[in-house]
Parts: structure tokens; C-alpha cells; sequence
């Protein structure tokens, strides 16, 4: 269960937190949360190993992202680590000597777990539209469903929700598709 402590959070507090959490500030506020269980860390490899090729990589596909796994964000006071996010490189074009990001992702995507999904849609959706980012994926392995979002002044439209075994051809990754279920364990 993902736990928060009510006190103003600095990023000692967060380097502070047992190596097997996951620990985020999102609006002032420490968050920690378990590794992630296997079903879940397998739809978010899963889901990597379908877009990277084409997005990050360039085969078969346009190229054009660096797409990556667990990325630390530093965004103003927020500290994020979603499950993946993905930079353009016309925004981005090499990736920082720092160990995190200062400059907020285009898309990112988070797989809902019973622990985090609270905190994945009433915390840090909002945050996420705050820093820009302009696209947002939600997975969830439980229901195997999968939420498209766009930022539009400032708001997420839901684009579509994908369930089973529907084929995957949502922005900002439509050249290409793939089938929901590779994400399913």
C-alpha cells in the first residue's frame, strides 16, 4: 500500500527511503510505494518493448523519441518516476549527463497498481497537465485495459480506452501498432 507522510518533503528525505520502494514528492508531499509486482513491471516491459523499437530505435517506424523506463523527473518541486515516459528529440535532442530530467516528458505512461493508482490519477495526473506533458497513457494489468489521454488547455481528454485484445494505434504513437494483449502476463 503506497504510503504518504505529511510533512514538506526534500529530495534528502526522498534518498532517505529503502532501496526496495519507489519514493516521489508530488506537490510537496513524500510517497513511497512498493516495487512494482510482477504483472505490472511485466505490462510496463512489455509495453517498452513494443514502442521502442519503432519510436526510439527507428525500426519499422518513425524514430524521432528517446523512450525510457523509470525515469527520475525533477519538475519545479515535483520529483516523479513514472513507469515509462518518452522526450521527443526535437525537444530533447541528447539525453541529460544528470541522473534525471528537468525538462518535462511528452508522453508518459503509468501501469495502475491496487497501491498507486489513487496516487497515479488524483496526484500526479493533475501535476502531469501542471508540467505540460502532453500525452498520458494509463495501463492497468488487473482489467487489462489501457487509458489514452491529451492535454488540451490544461485539461486530459480521454482519447480512448483500449481493453483485451484490442489493437494499439493511439497518439503520440499511431505509426505503428501493436496488440493490447502482448501486455497481459
Amino acid at each position: 500500500m503506497a504510503q504518504v507522510i505529511e510533512k514538506p518533503a526534500s529530495y534528502e528525505d526522498l534518498l532517505g527511503v529503502p532501496g526496495n520502494l519507489v519514493a516521489e514528492i508530488i506537490h510537496g508531499h513524500l510517497y513511497t510505494s512498493p516495487r512494482p509486482a510482477p504483472r505490472h513491471a511485466r505490462a510496463a516491459s512489455s509495453l517498452g518493448a513494443k514502442i521502442n523499437p519503432p519510436f526510439d530505435l527507428g525500426d519499422n517506424g518513425p524514430g524521432g523519441w528517446w523512450i525510457l523506463d523509470e525515469p527520475e523527473l525533477h519538475l519545479d518541486e515535483d520529483v516523479f518516476v513514472p513507469d515509462l515516459a518518452g522526450w521527443r528529440r526535437e525537444r530533447m535532442p541528447q539525453l541529460p549527463d544528470t541522473a534525471w530530467f528537468e525538462l518535462p516528458p511528452d508522453w508518459i505512461c503509468e501501469v495502475l497498481s491496487p497501491s498507486t493508482e489513487r496516487i497515479d490519477r488524483a496526484e500526479k495526473m493533475p501535476r502531469y497537465a501542471h508540467h505540460g506533458v502532453k500525452w498520458l497513457w494509463l495501463v492497468d494489468p488487473d482489467i487489462k485495459t489501457l487509458e489514452a489521454f491529451e492535454l488540451h488547455d490544461g485539461q486530459w481528454l480521454l482519447l480512448e480506452t483500449l481493453a483485451d485484445d484490442a489493437m494499439v494505434r493511439l497518439p503520440p504513437f499511431d505509426a505503428a501498432e501493436f496488440p493490447l494483449s502482448a501486455l497481459w502476463a
